[in-house]
Protein backbone atom coordinates (compact mmCIF):
# COMPACT_ATOMS: atom_id res chain seq x y z
CA UNK A 1 0.00 0.00 0.00
CA UNK A 2 3.06 2.25 0.17
CA UNK A 3 2.39 5.33 -1.93
CA UNK A 4 -1.27 4.49 -2.56
CA UNK A 5 -3.45 7.41 -1.53
CA UNK A 6 -7.12 6.75 -0.96
CA UNK A 7 -9.60 9.48 -1.75
CA UNK A 8 -13.24 9.73 -0.66
CA UNK A 9 -14.43 7.78 -3.72
CA UNK A 10 -12.06 4.89 -2.91
CA UNK A 11 -13.39 4.89 0.65
CA UNK A 12 -17.00 4.84 -0.59
CA UNK A 13 -16.13 1.89 -2.83
CA UNK A 14 -14.61 0.02 0.12
CA UNK A 15 -17.60 0.83 2.32
CA UNK A 16 -20.05 -0.37 -0.34
CA UNK A 17 -18.32 -3.69 -1.01
CA UNK A 18 -17.93 -4.37 2.72
CA UNK A 19 -21.68 -4.04 3.08
CA UNK A 20 -22.47 -6.03 -0.08
CA UNK A 21 -19.67 -8.04 -1.68
CA UNK A 22 -22.05 -9.19 -4.43
CA UNK A 23 -22.97 -5.68 -5.56
CA UNK A 24 -22.99 -5.37 -9.35
CA UNK A 25 -20.48 -3.16 -11.12
CA UNK A 26 -23.27 -0.87 -12.24
CA UNK A 27 -24.84 -0.57 -8.78
CA UNK A 28 -21.42 0.08 -7.23
CA UNK A 29 -20.70 2.82 -9.75
CA UNK A 30 -24.06 4.45 -9.07
CA UNK A 31 -23.57 4.20 -5.32
CA UNK A 32 -20.19 5.96 -5.38
CA UNK A 33 -21.02 8.49 -8.12
CA UNK A 34 -18.79 7.25 -10.94
CA UNK A 35 -19.36 5.72 -14.33
CA UNK A 36 -18.85 1.93 -14.39
CA UNK A 37 -15.43 1.73 -16.08
CA UNK A 38 -13.55 4.18 -13.80
CA UNK A 39 -15.27 2.63 -10.78
CA UNK A 40 -14.21 -0.87 -11.84
CA UNK A 41 -10.65 0.33 -12.47
CA UNK A 42 -10.49 1.78 -8.96
CA UNK A 43 -11.81 -1.45 -7.47
CA UNK A 44 -9.19 -3.47 -9.37
CA UNK A 45 -6.49 -1.06 -8.09
CA UNK A 46 -7.69 -1.65 -4.51
CA UNK A 47 -7.63 -5.42 -5.07
CA UNK A 48 -4.15 -5.39 -6.61
CA UNK A 49 -2.84 -3.28 -3.71
CA UNK A 50 -4.15 -5.91 -1.28
CA UNK A 51 -6.58 -3.49 0.38
CA UNK A 52 -9.46 -5.67 -0.81
CA UNK A 53 -8.19 -9.05 0.33
CA UNK A 54 -11.16 -11.20 -0.65
CA UNK A 55 -14.90 -11.65 -0.90
CA UNK A 56 -16.68 -13.91 1.56
CA UNK A 57 -20.14 -15.12 2.43
CA UNK A 58 -21.38 -14.81 5.98
CA UNK A 59 -22.82 -18.22 6.90
CA UNK A 60 -25.20 -18.69 9.84
CA UNK A 61 -23.42 -21.83 11.06
CA UNK A 62 -25.87 -22.43 13.89
CA UNK A 63 -28.65 -22.90 11.32
CA UNK A 64 -26.73 -25.86 9.93
CA UNK A 65 -25.68 -27.59 13.15
CA UNK A 66 -25.22 -26.83 16.83
CA UNK A 67 -21.91 -25.16 17.59
CA UNK A 68 -20.06 -24.12 20.73
CA UNK A 69 -18.14 -20.86 20.57
CA UNK A 70 -15.27 -20.51 22.99
CA UNK A 71 -12.81 -17.76 23.78
CA UNK A 72 -9.47 -19.10 24.97
CA UNK A 73 -6.63 -17.24 26.64
CA UNK A 74 -3.25 -18.89 26.09
CA UNK A 75 0.03 -18.30 27.88
CA UNK A 76 3.16 -19.87 26.48
CA UNK A 77 5.96 -21.33 28.58
CA UNK A 78 8.69 -19.56 26.60
CA UNK A 79 8.66 -16.33 24.65
CA UNK A 80 11.55 -16.73 22.25
CA UNK A 81 10.71 -16.05 18.62
CA UNK A 82 11.01 -19.72 17.57
CA UNK A 83 8.52 -20.65 20.33
CA UNK A 84 6.05 -18.01 19.17
CA UNK A 85 6.49 -19.09 15.54
CA UNK A 86 5.92 -22.77 16.40
CA UNK A 87 2.72 -21.96 18.28
CA UNK A 88 1.39 -19.69 15.52
CA UNK A 89 2.14 -22.25 12.78
CA UNK A 90 0.27 -24.92 14.71
CA UNK A 91 -2.73 -22.67 15.35
CA UNK A 92 -3.03 -21.74 11.66
CA UNK A 93 -3.48 -25.44 10.86
CA UNK A 94 -6.55 -25.92 13.08
CA UNK A 95 -9.76 -24.99 11.23
CA UNK A 96 -11.81 -24.84 14.43
CA UNK A 97 -9.62 -21.95 15.60
CA UNK A 98 -11.26 -19.23 13.56
CA UNK A 99 -9.32 -16.31 15.04
CA UNK A 100 -6.06 -15.87 16.94
CA UNK A 101 -4.68 -12.63 18.30
CA UNK A 102 -1.30 -12.03 19.90
CA UNK A 103 -2.05 -9.65 22.77
CA UNK A 104 -0.27 -7.62 25.41
CA UNK A 105 -1.12 -8.01 29.06
CA UNK A 106 -1.39 -11.07 31.26
CA UNK A 107 -1.73 -13.63 28.45
CA UNK A 108 0.05 -14.15 25.14
CA UNK A 109 -2.80 -15.07 22.77
CA UNK A 110 -6.57 -14.95 22.61
CA UNK A 111 -8.31 -17.52 20.40
CA UNK A 112 -11.84 -17.80 19.09
CA UNK A 113 -12.77 -21.45 18.68
CA UNK A 114 -15.87 -22.92 17.07
CA UNK A 115 -16.45 -26.60 17.85
CA UNK A 116 -19.34 -29.02 17.49
CA UNK A 117 -19.67 -29.24 21.27
CA UNK A 118 -17.62 -28.97 24.47
CA UNK A 119 -16.32 -32.53 24.13
CA UNK A 120 -15.02 -31.76 20.63
CA UNK A 121 -13.37 -28.62 21.98
CA UNK A 122 -11.67 -30.55 24.78
CA UNK A 123 -10.36 -33.13 22.30
CA UNK A 124 -8.96 -30.26 20.22
CA UNK A 125 -7.19 -28.77 23.26
CA UNK A 126 -5.90 -32.18 24.34
CA UNK A 127 -4.45 -32.62 20.85
CA UNK A 128 -2.74 -29.23 20.99
CA UNK A 129 -1.26 -30.02 24.40
CA UNK A 130 0.02 -33.40 23.15
CA UNK A 131 1.71 -31.69 20.20
CA UNK A 132 3.82 -29.70 22.69
CA UNK A 133 3.52 -26.36 20.91
CA UNK A 134 4.50 -24.42 24.02
CA UNK A 135 1.20 -23.93 25.86
CA UNK A 136 1.87 -23.44 29.57
CA UNK A 137 -1.67 -22.39 30.59
CA UNK A 138 -5.00 -21.82 28.97
CA UNK A 139 -8.32 -20.47 30.19
CA UNK A 140 -11.56 -21.21 28.39
CA UNK A 141 -14.66 -19.02 28.32
CA UNK A 142 -17.86 -20.43 26.84
CA UNK A 143 -19.88 -17.93 24.83
CA UNK A 144 -23.45 -18.16 26.12
CA UNK A 145 -24.93 -15.41 23.95
CA UNK A 146 -23.65 -13.47 20.97
CA UNK A 147 -24.53 -9.82 21.40
CA UNK A 148 -22.59 -8.54 18.39
CA UNK A 149 -20.21 -10.24 15.98
CA UNK A 150 -19.23 -8.01 13.08
CA UNK A 151 -16.53 -9.39 10.84
CA UNK A 152 -15.42 -5.96 9.61
CA UNK A 153 -15.30 -2.37 10.74
CA UNK A 154 -16.72 -0.12 8.04
CA UNK A 155 -13.88 2.03 6.73
CA UNK A 156 -16.01 5.14 7.18
CA UNK A 157 -15.85 4.55 10.96
CA UNK A 158 -12.08 5.07 10.78
CA UNK A 159 -12.33 8.50 9.21
CA UNK A 160 -12.28 11.79 11.07
CA UNK A 161 -15.59 13.66 11.17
Amino acid sequence: MAGLKLDPIDLRILDAIQRDGRITKLALAEKVGLSPTPCWMRLRKLEKAGIVSGYHASVAVRMIAPVAILIVEVTLGNHRQPDLDRFERAIRQVPEIVACWSVGGGVDYVLKVMARDIDAYQRLVDGLLQREIGIARYYTYIVTKTVKDEAVLPVTALLDG
